[in-house]
């Protein structure tokens, strides 16, 4: 179903170690706004999607977020490449490391791992997917917290580009509840509420 290409999707640098921007950005890992749950939540809820369209698109973004995934890994990673145990304890990553090293790990900016909690699928297509758009509006503003917490150029751009990702999930959504919403009008099948 899926093929994999050995790249990212946008190309990832870092001016050098910051674990402190490391242990926020972590959060797009692992967090309640973060890329695991959209991915999950996305891929779960295709399932009960009414239209082919609707589906499509829930797969087309949370396979994307699969990607994001990835994105968001190696950006922890380059900025945590190398940095010693004592850095880490500066950076709050203390906990982390005593778990895992400098391996990645499922978790929010305070350590608290994901949850299946944060995501959600109700079965009522216009439901899941209006939550959908309000999840992808939260990403993007979590990205444009984490924007503002660095002055390294290059990471920027690569949160940048994850930002408007988000934006364009949101449309997306959009389009796919335009189409559930004409599709059970068609068929007068009102969701119960």
């Amino acid at each position: 179903m899926w093929i994999y290409e050995r790249t990212l999707e946008y190309p990832l640098r870092v001016c050098g170690p910051d674990p402190r921007m490391a242990a926020c950005i972590i959060t797009q890992y692992g967090g309640p706004q973060g890329e695991l749950g959209a991915a999950l939540r996305y891929l779960n809820q295709r399932y009960s999607m009414p239209t082919s369209r609707a589906k499509g698109i829930l797969t087309d973004i949370g396979s994307e977020e699969l990607g994001h995934m990835e994105m968001v890994a190696t950006l922890v990673y380059k900025l945590t490449e190398g940095v010693s145990v004592e850095d880490m304890k500066a950076a709050g990553l203390d906990a982390q490391y005593a778990d895992h090293r400098h391996a990645l790990f499922w978790q929010n900016g305070d350590g608290v791992p994901w949850v299946a909690a944060y995501i959600s699928a109700t079965g009522d297509p216009v439901a899941d997917l209006t939550e959908n758009m309000a999840a992808e509006q939260k990403a993007r503003a979590v990205y444009e917290n984490l924007i503002n917490l660095t002055d390294d150029s290059w990471v920027k751009d690569g949160l940048r580009w994850l930002r408007e990702r988000e934006v364009v999930h949101f449309q997306r959504f959009g389009e796919a509840l335009v189409c559930v919403e004409d599709h059970l009008a068609q068929k007068q099948v009102f969701p119960a509420g």
